[in-house]
This record gives C-alpha cells, structure tokens and sequence, in this order.
C-alpha cells in the first residue's frame, strides 16, 4: 500500500465521518482534511489537493456530485470516490458522466473502500457491483430506448423538460398543439413508460442527467 496517498473525507454525520477516518487511519492512510458539509469540502479540496477526495453523497450546502464538478471546473488532479446510500438510475449516469474513479456503496465492508483507494491511486477506475448491474441492466438500456427518438421528439423532450405545454412547444416550434400532443404519445411509447399524467415530465425530472444525451 502507497503512504503517499492523501485522502479528504467528507460526510455530514459525525459518527459515519469518524468511522471512516479511524479505518482509513488504521490502514496508515493520511487523512489531510474532513468535512461536514459540501462547501467546506469543496474549499478544502481546492487548497489541500488530496490525491483522492471520498465524498458522502448527500450533504447541506452542495451534493457530493456538486463538488465533484466544480473541483472539475479548476486546475485540480485530485480523484473522487463518492460513497452513498443511493442506488438511483439517475444518480449513477450523472457520476458516469463526471467521469468519477469509485463509487462505493456504503453497505459494502470497509475493505473494498480500501480496495477502491487502491485501485484509484493507480488511475483504475473502481465501482460497487451495484453500480454495474445498474448500469448494465437498467441505464444502458433506458439510452438505447433514447437512440429511438426522432430529432423532433428529442427537441419536445427537452422543451418539457424546461415546463413547457404543449401549446407552448407547438409556438415554439410552429406547429399545432395537436401535433406536439401526438410527438408527445410516440416518445412516452419509445421509452416505455407507464400511460399517467406527466409521464414524460416525471421521466426528466427523474433522469436529468439523461438529456445531455438527447
């Protein structure tokens, strides 16, 4: 094991956070830095360019995936491990997209955070195998259904996503509400989803992340 990595740990519940330092400390890791809250995390990171930063998903002020990306935004080298409770669809392609090293679930024991520090020191990529199954099994199909979109449909897609109706999208666009509605039918049929009201707004609000694809 590497002593030349410095690790930052950020979670907002004291005992989970000095859980994880006492183990990382037992393994002889340096823990440079902690926090309690997304903005003091992100100001710590910027000044102590840990190697690697591990990042509880949910904390006041910003989301551990709002720290990720704005440390992206500077001239940081710092890697990040995000471990969370959560296990959503969208929440994984939004780490996917930020291209993020390790995402471990914190039901996992402590070795395979160890196991994952390991591995992001070394540039490789680590996930829990939850992360796969639901990438494999859930996100990359739901893109395939996308791939199906006409370039219309992909616009009304976004259009809803801002709030628009129907009559707006058919200003927008100058064709009839009537059309739209009908764009509308097509897409909630292309991405299988259930025939409630909304469907397709509840589906964007749902997978936000999902429409940098579309």
């Amino acid at each position: 094991m590497s002593t030349n990595i410095t690790l930052f740990v950020a979670d907002d519940h004291p005992m989970l956070l000095k859980g994880l330092v006492d183990e990382l400390k037992a393994f002889n890791y340096k823990v440079v830095g902690t926090a309690a809250n997304g903005a003091s995390a992100l100001e710590q990171i910027v000044a102590l360019a840990p190697t690697i930063a591990i990042l509880d998903m949910e904390m006041p002020m910003l989301t551990g995936l709002e720290v990720i990306q704005k440390c992206k935004e500077k001239p940081t080298q710092t890697q990040f491990i995000i471990l969370t409770s959560h296990k959503e669809k969208g929440i994984i392609h939004q780490a996917k997209q930020l291209n993020i090293m390790g995402y471990i679930v914190k039901d996992e024991p402590f070795q395979e955070v160890h196991n994952c520090i390991q591995s992001v020191s070394r540039g490789e990529a680590y996930f829990s195998s939850v992360f796969n199954e639901v990438m494999d099994d859930e996100i990359t199909p739901e893109l395939q259904k996308i791939k199906l979109l006409s370039p219309s449909e992909r616009t009304i897609v976004r259009l809803v996503a801002q709030g628009k109706s129907s009559k707006e999208i058919g200003e927008l666009l100058s064709v009839s509400s009537r059309t739209v509605e009908k764009h509308r039918s097509n897409i909630i049929t292309k991405l299988n989803l259930a025939p409630v009201p909304d469907a397709l707004l509840l589906w964007t609000k749902e997978f936000p992340s999902f429409l940098s694809d579309i």
